[in-house]
C-alpha cells in the first residue's frame, strides 16, 4: 500500500502495516512515535537510512516488521551497525534483511516472538539470541545457512523460555545433537521444508514439555508426542 504525503501528521495512528517506503515516506513516518505496530514491505537499499532512522524514534513500538524488495530471491539488505530494536519491541521479523545480528539483538531483553526470512545468517551469528531472556517463539525461514547443527545451537544455557521453534532449511544436512538441558520450555519443534535432511536428534528426550514435533522431511510426515 503507498501512502499519500502527510500521513506524518496523523498522530492517533498506533497501526500502519503492509506500506511501502518509497516516496519521501520512509522519512515522514518518523513523525509517527506513537506507533505500536509497523510493517513495512517492499523497500529498497535507498530508503533504509531513512527507516531505521524513524523508527529510532518510535519508542514505543511493541511490533515489528520489515520484508526487503525482492527478499526471497535476493536478500542482500544490510542493517545498521548503529540500529538497534526500540527498547519495548516484543515481536520482530525481517524479511531479506542481513546485518550486524550482535548490535540487533544484544538489548533486546523484552523480545518474544523473532521472525528471520532468508537472511542467511552464519553458525556463529545464531548464538547471539540464544540468550534472549523472553523469547518464546523462533522462526527461521531459510536464514541460517548452516549444513550442520550441533548443540552449540542448542546449549544448555540457551533460549530458557523457548516454547516454539520452527527451522526451514534449503541446505540443512544434519541435526547431531542437543545438550542436555537445553530447550527446557520447549513445546512444539516444526522442522520444514529441510529436503536434505539426514539426521535428526532425540528431541523428546531432552525437553520433557514438549507435546508436538512435527518434520517434513522429503515428504514425509513425523509426529511425536
Amino acid at each position: 500500500m503507498k501512502l499519500p504525503v502527510g500521513i506524518g501528521s496523523l498522530n492517533d495512528i498506533l497501526t500502519l502495516t503492509g506500506i511501502h517506503a518509497g516516496g519521501g515516506i520512509a522519512e515522514e513516518i518518523g513523525n509517527l512515535i506513537q506507533l505500536r505496530k509497523l510493517g513495512v514491505m517492499d523497500f529498497a537499499e535507498e530508503n533504509i537510512n531513512e527507516l531505521l532512522a524513524s523508527i529510532k524514534k518510535m519508542l514505543e513500538i511493541l511490533s515489528l516488521s520489515l520484508e526487503a524488495k525482492d527478499a526471497i530471491s535476493e536478500g542482500n539488505l544490510i542493517l545498521l551497525d548503529s540500529f538497534s530494536p526500540p527498547p519495548f519491541l516484543q515481536k520482530l521479523c525481517l524479511e531479506g534483511i542481513r546485518g550486524n545480528l550482535r548490535t540487533c539483538f544484544g538489548s533486546s531483553e523484552r523480545l518474544t516472538n523473532l521472525t528471520l526470512g532468508n537472511s542467511h545468517i552464519s553458525e556463529d551469528s545464531s548464538l547471539v539470541f540464544q540468550p534472549l531472556p523472553n523469547l518464546e517463539n523462533l522462526s527461521l525461514w531459510n536464514a541460517y545457512d548452516a549444513k550442520r547443527i550441533g548443540k552449540e545451537f542448542c546449549s544448555a544455557v540457551g533460549f530458557p523460555k523457548l516454547q516454539v521453534l520452527t527451522i526451514a532449511s534449503r541446505v540443512l544436512e544434519e541435526w547431531t545433537e542437543i545438550e542436555e538441558g537445553a530447550l527446557p520450555s520447549l513445546k512444539y519443534l516444526h522442522v520444514r521444508n529441510c529436503l536434505r535432511l539426514q539426521m535428526l536428534p532425540q528431541v523428546c528426550s531432552f525437553s520433557p514439555n514438549l507435546s508436538c514435533c512435527i518434520c517434513c522431511l522429503r515428504q514425509r510426515i513425523l509426529e511425536n508426542g
